[in-house]
This record gives C-alpha cells, sequence and structure tokens, in this order.
C-alpha cells in the first residue's frame, strides 16, 4: 500500500523541481517533462496549490488558440532554503525562496578549517546565529544546504577530510545541533549543479565545470546528472600532474597543477613578488588573515594590474592544459570556467582557450565552448541550495504530506 504514495510523492517532487530549476511552466510542458499523463500532473498540481507550494502565475505565450495556464512555485508558501558555502578561511550563508531568491544579504565569517574541532563549533554557531536573526523558524525550514571542500560522501554526509570526525555523519552532527535537515556535498559538486540548472552548463547534457578557488576543483555532468564515479570523489582535477615547478603538493604528491594555479597559490606568489621589489597595486592590500585576499589578486586583475594579470595568465594557461586532458578523455559538449575565479574570467579564458587550442586536437576542440559562469562566486551558494531540492526521500517526509 505504500508504493502508490511514493509514487505521488516523486511525482509531485519531480513538478516542483522543474518548476525550481525552469521556473514557471505550463501542464502540457510538465506532461512532456515528466512523461505523465495531462490529467494526472493536473490532479498533482491542484494538489500542491492546496498545500500553498504552487500558484498560478500567468498565461503562457500563444501557440495559436486558447493559451496554457503557467503555474510557479510559491515564494510565499513559507518554505526556506538555507544555504552555507564553505572555503578553507571563510563561510558564507544566505537563506532562499522558493524562487531561489536571496532573504536578505548573504553573510560571512572567518572559520579555518585547519583547526578542526574550532572551525566545527564555530560552523555550528555561525549556522544558528544566522537563523536567530532570521525572521523565520525552524520550521520554515526545508533544509540547510552546505557546500565545502574535501573527500565528501554526500550520501552519508561525512567529509573525510575537514572538521575532524571522521566517519561520522557531519551532516547528522549539525542538523542535531541546529535542529534542521543539513545536506552537504564537495563544493566542486555544488557548483556543477549550481551551473547546470542555472549558469552558463543549463540546457547540456555532458559538460565539465572547473572550479577556480583555494584548489582548482572539478565537477562533472554526464547524461544531464552529476556524476560522481565509483567511489563519489571523481573530479579531483587539481591533483594532475601538469604543474611547471616540482612543488610538493598538500596531498603529498609532487606537480599537480594546484601548485602552480590554485588561488591560493597565486595569492602567496603575489605577495612573494611584491616583497622582492615588483611594483604593484595590491601593496599593503593583503591582511594577516588571509580572509580576503583571494578577491585581491583577482580585482586587481580586473583593474589591470600587471603583476596579478601575469599570474593570473600563467595559472590559466596550465589550467587550460589541464582541459585540454579533459576533452580528450571527456569529449564533452562545453566546459564552464566558475568557482571565484571566475570573477577575473575576462583576463582567464585568452589563456585558457590559448592552452586549448594548443593541446588539444582540433576536431575535439573545434566540438568543446568554453563557457566563463555568469555566477561567480555565487554559484556555491546556489550550489548549496541545490543540495536541499535534489535530495528526494528527506523532501518526501517534511514537505509532501
Amino acid at each position: 500500500m505504500e508504493e502508490r504514495p511514493k509514487k505521488q510523492h516523486a511525482l509531485k517532487f519531480d513538478i516542483l523541481r522543474y518548476l525550481y530549476y525552469r521556473g514557471p511552466m505550463a501542464i502540457n510542458e510538465l506532461s512532456k517533462l515528466t512523461g505523465k499523463s495531462l490529467p494526472l500532473i493536473t490532479t498533482h498540481i491542484h494538489s500542491l496549490k492546496e498545500q500553498g507550494l504552487i500558484i498560478n502565475n500567468q498565461y503562457a505565450q500563444s501557440t495559436g488558440g486558447r493559451r496554457a495556464h503557467e503555474y510557479q512555485l510559491n515564494k510565499e508558501s513559507g518554505r526556506y532554503i538555507i544555504a552555507v558555502s564553505v572555503d578553507q578561511l571563510v563561510t558564507r550563508i544566505a537563506a532562499f525562496n522558493l524562487h531561489n531568491e536571496q532573504v536578505d544579504e548573504p553573510k560571512e565569517k572567518a572559520i579555518n578549517l585547519e583547526k578542526a574541532e574550532e572551525s566545527l563549533s564555530d560552523l555550528v554557531n555561525f549556522i544558528k546565529g544566522y537563523i536567530k536573526e532570521l525572521p523565520l523558524s525552524i520550521s520554515d525550514m526545508l533544509g540547510i544546504g552546505i557546500a565545502m571542500p574535501g573527500f565528501v560522501n554526500a550520501e552519508k554526509g561525512i567529509n573525510n577530510t575537514h572538521f575532524g570526525l571522521g566517519e561520522r555523519s557531519l551532516a547528522d552532527y549539525i542538523a542535531k545541533e541546529v535542529g534542521c535537515e543539513v545536506f552537504i556535498d564537495n563544493d566542486s559538486s555544488a557548483i556543477a549543479l549550481a551551473e547546470l540548472n542555472f549558469g552558463a552548463a543549463r540546457g547540456m547534457q555532458d559538460v565539465m565545470v572547473v572550479n577556480v578557488g583555494w584548489g582548482i576543483g572539478l565537477g562533472m555532468i554526464v547524461n544531464g546528472k552529476l556524476f560522481r564515479g565509483h567511489s563519489g570523489f571523481a573530479g579531483e582535477f587539481s591533483h594532475i600532474p601538469l604543474a611547471d615547478s616540482n612543488n610538493l603538493c598538500v596531498c603529498g604528491k609532487r606537480g599537480c597543477l594546484e601548485v602552480d594555479a590554485s588561488l591560493l597559490v597565486l595569492t602567496k606568489r603575489a605577495q612573494k613578488e611584491m616583497k622582492n621589489g615588483y611594483a604593484s597595486k595590491m601593496e599593503g592590500m593583503f591582511s594577516s588573515n588571509g580572509a580576503s585576499n583571494l578577491d585581491i589578486v583577482l580585482n586587481a586583475a580586473n583593474a589591470g594590474d600587471q603583476l596579478a594579470v601575469n599570474l593570473l595568465s600563467k595559472a590559466g594557461f596550465l589550467i587550460g592544459k589541464g582541459i585540454a586532458t579533459l576533452i580528450h578523455i571527456m569529449n564533452p559538449q562545453g566546459v564552464v570556467v566558475s568557482g571565484r575565479g571566475a570573477i577575473a574570467s575576462r583576463i582567464l579564458m585568452a589563456p585558457i582557450q590559448q592552452a586549448v587550442n594548443e593541446f588539444s586536437i582540433p576536431m575535439l576542440a573545434e566540438q568543446c565552448t568554453i563557457l566563463p559562469s555568469p555566477l561567480n562566486k555565487e554559484a556555491e551558494l546556489l550550489g548549496a541550495a541545490t543540495l536541499v531540492m535534489e535530495r528526494t526521500d528527506k523532501f518526501f517526509n517534511e514537505v509532501l504530506i
């Protein structure tokens, strides 16, 4: 007797998810996307309207004859998502309504992931404090999505790299502390979901999303879905041995792409060059804790600072060599350059494309479009929000009653 309600819930969720990702839609469009009959979709639309989760939007554009009604998620439904983006030094948080609009300005806090127990306590308190300040209650939350670096088992909610819980579920730990369902994933995977659903990869089936940040991450979309690999850890792009130097990487290997192309390395290199007498507008701008140092290099490059441009150009060429490798292996429709580094995509894209042209087989390179992200550093927050909408099993129990 439970199988039928489960199928009904699954279809309801599909409808909600399509409206979340694609915006207002007519019943005939939803019928085509779900493969279900018009009467069945109509029944579920009416049910979701009664629950206050969707509303009539307007009439769809006429194609001749009577115009169809369009439906959209109800952003006044009282349902919200908390999105958290975590990097090695800074954590950002924002609340989104069902139209993926931010309820308030994102807040940020310096949290150093190298201090495992302290960072976990700081993260929990930051989330608690943010929710407390919102004019919303925990019961209004569909869930909390957290995008973070490290080897993350999204299904079990485990981060094997940070926060010091080992094989214990980080998601369950935070959920118990905060009082709300929590979903975690690797930051590059979350960014790939954001680009697929809201950014440059929208409408693509096979696309690689390169996350240029503290490291160089990768999210892979195959057949329109996030590809995780056998153990869930696919996409360790930064540890491909492409670096010009033989410097030791944090992974214990030498020559990884990350040691010459990550924003963290570029920041340190900029400071070293200025210490050795290289004139730059960045002089005196770097803080001691490093919390905002990455944006300094990116913004300086956009402003034409020669040192910043040179550093980013060299990094872009190495990233392009890595992308050339991906093109040969995956034959993607497109590659999106995303993450924090996309702020300076105007500087990065030319050397990336140059390297792709130089190291890729022309026939494959010509069939692959290299695109900058329109989302910039907001991609990770959007991806974190998406993590909540992707988890159908929890959504059934908490919302689709």
